[in-house]
């Protein structure tokens, strides 16, 4: 297993990258301290012609079984231990699901839903994006935790925040115990929205404006990643816990696969990434 600690930025804003035989993770280096297994998956070492060597995580559509299921075997060897890995069918809404033992992760990929949560050593919690933001939540006390899709139609909906609220009453968890790791989505630098979305999130909250960068009439950038840490901070959990990651992943498609980038240049077949989380076997 390979540490990577190049890239400076990353490092002041508490992550670090893994790697093996050529898969690379970004890891949120204080959920790691709390006991929380974690990454952030890039397409790289992979067996998916995306265009060549992907590692396309999921989209069954776009993709064989095949390679999928084998790109999943290489990504979990990142984890030191035995991880059953839980996903779920992600529909941009802001339902969270919860998994309560390592039996029924297996039979949970179908079930709808954006958020994954659990409290079970071994369970593996996965979300697919590819410009979406990722956003993994472990409470270190109760050994929570979460794993949440937030696209702007999730964002609008507060799933994190939901997702929180559903730790508390499930587990018990409280806000100010939480840790956070926000990975790499599209970043305020790319991603270009338009009315729609824009009078969405002016409509509902009071301070969307400083998630905006105007380009254009009718248009401009949002800041996800800010969107939900706003929404976090606002639920009770220290903005000191919580960790962004400074990677656009339309900016970064030689490490990520970004959905609107590569549309919009005419591939076809475009992978995803999975963000995951769980709570180890051993204290």
């Amino acid at each position: 297993m390979e540490i990577i600690t190049e890239n400076e930025s990353l490092a002041v804003s508490g992550f670090y990258w893994r790697a093996r035989d050529h898969v690379r993770a970004l890891i949120c280096q204080s959920l790691e301290q709390d006991g929380f297994a974690n990454a952030f998956s890039t397409r790289t070492g992979g067996t998916s012609p995306m265009p060549h060597d992907a590692l396309n995580l999921a989209g069954f559509d776009d993709d064989t079984a095949e390679n999928i299921l084998e790109n999943r075997r290489r990504f979990l060897r990142l984890f030191e231990d035995e991880w059953t890995l839980a996903t779920c069918w992600q529909v941009h809404g802001a339902e969270a699901r919860i998994i309560r033992d390592v039996q029924s992760a297996y039979s949970d990929a179908t079930e709808q839903c954006d958020a994954l949560v659990t409290d079970a050593p071994g369970v593996l919690l996965g979300v697919k994006t590819a410009d979406c933001v990722p956003v993994i939540l472990g409470d270190r006390r109760t050994g929570a935790a979460a794993a949440v899709h937030a696209g702007w139609r999730g964002t609008l909906a507060t799933i994190v925040p939901r997702t929180l609220q559903r730790m508390h009453d499930e587990f018990g968890t409280q806000a100010e115990d939480i840790r956070v790791g926000i990975g790499p989505a599209a970043g305020v630098c790319c991603y270009e929205v338009g009315l729609e979305v824009i009078d969405a999130f002016q409509e509902r909250f009071p301070k969307a404006d400083e998630l905006f960068v105007h380009t254009r009439p009718g248009h401009a950038r949002i800041n996800l990643q800010r969107a939900n840490r706003n929404q976090l901070i606002e639920a009770g959990v220290s903005a000191e816990r919580i960790h962004t990651a400074p990677l656009c992943t339309m900016c970064r498609t030689d490490l990520f696969f970004s959905y609107r980038r590569e549309k919009n240049a005419g591939r076809i077949s475009i992978g995803r990434l999975l963000a995951c989380i769980g709570h180890s076997n051993r204290d």
